[in-house]
């Protein structure tokens, strides 16, 4: 008669879970359920109750590992009992505090991408290059194109790697403008008033 572990282990849907999860933990990027299921040659449905079955195991305070929906896919994350453990491992650069001007620049990308330095430095008031920099650098923001007409300007869009540092499902998911508090100041004030001339 066959053990429990061994029933366990023949389990059709745990076998696909074990699979999605050794997709999880190579992939560089979150992965979505068509994803998931194309590599595993699955269907979704099924890909779906593995992630399900994933979900449980890897659970934030029980595990230290944690599966995320994030950035329109799922992936792992460190637990955040562990987070700083993990910070001290690995110096990334994504992880240091990033500066006023970054965050700011990082703002107007998010929430009026695809847009251009000089539309940036439009709407920050100042010249936004070396922010650009540091934000490509880091893999927050990436090219998307460049303005129509003779030398149009790069534009940039937000990546996948900023919706996952900043634990987002998707841009979607970003804090209504309107919702900003009073903390976000001018800068608020002037992404209103670019998304309201946008939207006319």
């Amino acid at each position: 008669m066959d053990s429990p572990l061994r029933l366990i282990a023949s389990n059709p849907v745990d076998r696909l879970a074990r699979t999605v999860e050794a997709l999880l933990v190579v992939a560089s990027v979150p992965l979505s359920v068509g994803e998931l299921a194309e590599a595993a040659d699955d269907d979704h449905e099924r890909v779906e109750t593995a992630l399900a079955l994933l979900h449980e195991r890897y659970v934030e305070g029980r595990s230290g590992i944690v599966l995320e929906r994030v950035a329109g896919g799922y992936a792992f994350r460190a637990s955040r009992d562990a987070a700083d453990a993990c910070a001290r491992l690995f110096e990334r650069p994504v992880e240091r505090g990033l500066s006023q001007a970054a965050l700011e620049t990082l703002a107007i990308v998010a929430y009026l991408g695809p847009c251009s330095r000089p539309e940036i430095a439009g709407i920050r008031g100042v010249a936004a290059d070396s922010a650009v920099a540091s934000l490509v650098e880091r893999g927050l923001i990436a090219e998307a194109g460049r303005e129509l007409g003779p030398g149009g300007a790069v534009r940039y869009r937000t990546t996948p790697l900023f919706e996952r540092v900043f634990g987002l499902e998707s841009l979607a998911a970003l804090p209504r403008l309107d919702d900003l508090g009073a903390d976000a100041g001018e800068l608020r004030q002037r992404l209103l008033e670019v998304a309201s001339a946008r939207a006319s």
